[in-house]
């Protein structure tokens, strides 16, 4: 990490507090008393984020948390570096980077008071979708001066030596805006890959570099038919060309003629973007196929980025779910035992980005509806029909605010389905079943009020509980059916993390793109990229290395 990068990241939530050695005054590294001088060329206008803190701010800070000199001189070095912009707020909210780095932090090190204090506050400000940042805000300031204060110890921990801890202090969370190729160029000269998905993606990205650098490739022309096997037409050529600049059909075929060749390769480019692979050209395909080679650029480096903060994988069992793919993966290690397709929070009710331990299968669930739902939807159902209630099978069990409590029996109607699985969070998001099956069939399949629903839960639970030997095929089956909630807990409780990847390597070493459904893409990329007349901020960044 001795490069000038531009960083930008990722996905998951974030928190927690400082360690009590550390808070005490205690030293467990020596740090390097030489700070990095105030980098003034970076500004408002150029800054990743919009807000600045005040140096007199961060002293005060210093001062009333008596931080030794190795956090002090850190968190000096961090915002000299940054010219004391905000690194884990943005005017609009939470930075990714503020999300990523709870995945990497080990809050087990923290004061238990400290850390409670912080997480309710963290989870607050993640959890208000309307949240908007000024460097006024003391509460927010304080939050920001907090993290920072864990990021150096993450540092100090993770990192040897003096100019190591102080390039991660100094790059690894993003100060500034680049042009897009600049920072291609920077990421492909870096020879660091930290991970196997970051390496993978990587290799996509010289790929891409090279077809940029030789022109991109020509626009299809839109058209409302579709085409396949036999189809003669000049859209039929372009098509072939657009296939042969990413590898996926030999350069050879130049004909008009839609031949078993073209279906092949049409295939893989209908797998590439999350589509049926059944070799037919339509209008969304040939959409994908004329997005500009640049904007793809543009999605591998922020999902690059995002890949840089990925915690390392557990050695034994790991369930993660990419909420663009539509896709739960189970794995053990490295070894993926099996995926399966899922839907998730439509717009409007975002599935959120965290990580958590799934410890409870529960059978035959009430579904407890959310108040906003019973607000928004039940309650006007019900002004309209009297007996709503019953024909859903749902029943009121108090008030909370002059607005009734509602829940849903265990049945057939149910909204969870027959089974729900647990990894307790303040968002309130799970798995669970679904009775509505046939979204399942859809290639985007983002529906749902923000949990994420299982195609084949009955399979999760076999594979939760394989370790209890009670829990055998033919009772699962009739726990789920009996109409009476059961919780059960899972004796090794697995970790879930849950992913916003619009661009990655799979397990067959195909690259996949998929649409950016909640628009992370798009506020990260603002954040990121400067137009192509500031070209000249990377140089200055060489220039300033240390």
């Amino acid at each position: 990490m001795h490069r000038i990068l531009v960083l930008i990241a990722v996905a998951a939530f974030l928190v927690t507090a400082c360690n009590n050695e550390s808070r005490q005054g205690g030293d467990t590294a020596k740090g390097n008393s030489n700070l990095i001088p105030r980098n003034v060329s970076i500004s408002k206008a150029d800054s990743y984020s919009d807000v600045f803190l005040d140096s007199a701010s961060m002293e005060s800070f210093i001062a009333e948390q008596k931080l030794n000199d190795t956090v002090s001189t850190g968190m000096r070095n961090f915002y000299n570096a940054r010219n004391y912009q905000y690194a884990w707020f943005a005017s609009d909210g939470l930075t990714e980077q503020a999300l990523a780095f709870r995945n990497l932090y080990d809050y087990t090190k923290d004061s238990g008071t400290t850390e409670k204090r912080l997480d309710r506050r963290l989870e607050g400000l993640m959890a208000n979708d309307s949240l908007r940042v000024t460097a006024s805000n003391a509460d927010i300031r304080k939050t920001e001066l907090l993290l920072t204060w864990r990021y150096v110890n993450y540092v100090w921990e993770h990192y040897s030596g003096d100019k190591a801890r102080t390039a991660a202090l100094a790059q690894l969370v993003p100060s500034r805006k680049y042009p897009v190729m600049e920072m291609a160029r920077a990421v492909l000269d870096d020879n660091e890959s930290p991970n196997k998905n970051y390496k993978a993606l990587k290799q996509q990205l010289a790929t891409y570099v090279a077809i940029e650098r030789k022109g991109g490739w020509a626009t299809i022309p839109a058209s409302r038919k579709k085409l396949k096997k036999g189809s003669i037409d000049t859209a039929v050529v372009l098509i072939k060309k657009r296939l042969q600049a990413t590898g996926q059909l030999p350069a050879s075929d130049t004909s008009a003629v839609f031949n078993d060749q073209l279906i092949t390769a049409v295939k893989g480019a209908q797998s590439g973007y999350g589509f049926t692979a059944d070799g037919v050209v339509t209008p969304m395909l040939i959409k994908e196929l004329n997005v500009p080679v640049t904007k793809r650029i543009e999605q591998l480096l922020v999902n690059l980025e995002r890949m840089r903060w990925m915690p390392a994988e557990p050695s034994g069992s790991l369930i993660w779910v990419n909420i663009p793919a539509f896709k739960l993966y189970v794995q053990d290690g490295s070894k993926q035992l099996f995926n399966m397709d899922i839907v998730v929070g439509k717009e409007g009710h975002s599935t959120v980005m965290f990580s958590g331990n799934l410890n409870q299968v529960v059978f035959s669930p009430y579904w407890n509806l959310p108040e906003n739902i019973v607000k928004k939807e039940v309650l006007p159902q019900i002004e309209k029909n009297s007996h709503y209630l019953a024909e859903n099978n749902m029943e009121v069990t108090g008030e909370e605010d002059g607005v009734p409590v509602i829940r849903q029996l265990p049945g057939d109607k149910n909204q969870l389905g027959k089974i729900k699985f647990l990894f307790p969070n303040r968002f309130n998001i799970y798995f669970h079943d679904t009775p509505f099956k046939e979204l399942f069939n859809k290639d985007k399949r983002a529906f749902s009020h923000g949990c994420i629903r299982l195609r084949e839960p009955v399979k999760l639970a076999e594979y939760l509980l394989v370790d209890q030997p009670e829990w055998t095929p033919a009772k699962i089956d009739s726990a789920m059916n009996s109409g009476k909630e059961k919780y059960v807990r899972v004796k090794d409780p697995v970790p879930v993390l849950i992913y916003y990847y619009t661009a990655w390597v799979d397990e067959n070493n195909q690259l996949q793109f998929r649409e950016d459904i909640y628009g992370h893409d798009e506020r990260l990329a603002k954040k990121m990229f400067a137009s192509v007349n500031a070209g000249e901020t990377l140089a200055v960044a060489k220039a300033t290395r240390h």
